[in-house]
């Protein structure tokens, strides 16, 4: 992998320098909800039995070969309106069915020739959909996995046994410095707010638990949350802050807030309007506040929804909306009712 330094000058980069040159390496960290990536075998005891070739979507070799191709596109382009070639140092993904799965995903050609890996533990969910991360291992270097259970409260839903997705946690480094990265996908909005505030505390325990360890290693979360910046899932579970001058040592911030709260964008549609459930939040460590300059250690930059044309659906009734594989009984060979997301980190060249 060729070095990919990023060289910004005064003009371009007022912000951190205001006269003389400085180089910055810039790393990309994404999210994307795959919308159901799974293969055409049954995994025993999942209810996967909707995408086998007899099921409900006629699930076959010639559409999951497609969806994987789609998929690898989507990956291999994300990051790359800042960085060209590289694109991310690790993208978390959500809905992938296995470690098969990711196989065959990373062996997609649009990855391979980046030479991604995966780090995936099977989860307990019952309809079988997963949460991955997916990484290049030339930029994130992998240190330790942990995949953190979502515990119920309530002893109905423990006696129901309604497992679902934990929060994969994968300690590492990037550009030397420690990282971690925590991959959600909190709750359905059938379920009711509850079960995702209290996923966001749960998973907001394992932040502390990270800092307490190390209070220099940068935390960042990300997921499908199913809720939006302004829900209480968010701004009380994980205790995010929409603005960086009030993010205090103990909360987070979420650079999402204001991208729907001002502009009005998301990342998928309902009834003609965005939301935006997909997310990067990060610990106040990973932050410059007003007036500081320091990218001596690596540091947030800005963000971003990731959109490309062939993303949208371009005609009938849901003209407008990200493209799905599946929609009402009819394979589109899209991509995801999803948009990706990511988030771009600076680290000043010495």
């Amino acid at each position: 992998m060729r070095k990919h330094y990023l060289l910004l000058t005064a003009m371009l980069f007022c912000a951190v320098a205001a006269s003389a040159q400085k180089s910055f390496s810039a790393f990309g960290i994404g999210f994307y909800n795959l919308e159901n990536l799974f293969d055409i075998t049954h995994d025993e005891g999942k209810n996967d039995y909707e995408f086998l070739p007899e099921g409900s979507y006629k699930w076959n070799e010639m559409k999951y070969t497609h969806k994987l191709h789609n998929m690898a596109r989507v990956l291999s382009e994300l990051g790359t309106d800042m960085l060209p070639g590289v694109g991310c140092a690790a993208i978390g993904v959500s809905e992938v069915e296995n470690a098969h799965c990711l196989e065959d995903l990373v062996a997609q050609p649009e990855l391979a020739a980046r030479g991604y890996k995966f780090v995936h533990v099977e989860g307990p969910d019952q309809r079988g959909v997963d949460c991955a991360l997916i990484y290049n291992p030339s930029l994130f270097e992998v240190e330790d996995v942990t995949l953190y259970p979502y515990q119920y409260e309530l002893q109905e839903d423990i006696d129901k046994g309604r497992a679902t997705r934990g929060f994969l946690t994968t300690k590492g480094r990037i550009a030397g410095d420690p990282v971690a990265i925590i991959v959600c996908h909190l709750p359905s909005r059938f379920s009711g707010s509850y079960y995702r505030e209290l996923g966001a505390r749960q998973a907001r325990a394992v932040v502390d638990k990270l800092l307490a360890e190390e209070p220099n290693r940068r935390v960042f979360v990300m997921g499908d949350m199913n809720d939006d910046p302004t829900n209480a899932s968010m701004t009380e579970g994980f205790r995010c802050k929409g603005d960086i001058e009030n993010v205090g040592p103990d909360d987070m911030y979420n650079p999402w807030y204001n991208i729907l709260v001002k502009q009005g964008k998301g990342t998928l549609m309902y009834d003609g309007s965005w939301n935006l459930f997909d997310q990067i939040v990060m610990t106040s460590n990973a932050l410059n506040k007003k007036g500081e300059r320091d990218f001596s250690q690596l540091k947030f930059y800005k963000n971003e929804i990731f959109r490309r044309d062939y993303l949208f659906q371009t005609e009938g009734k849901y003209k407008g909306s990200p493209k799905r594989t599946t929609a009402g009984g009819v394979w589109l060979d899209g991509f995801s009712d999803h948009l990706p997301v990511v988030i771009y980190l600076l680290k000043e060249k010495k």
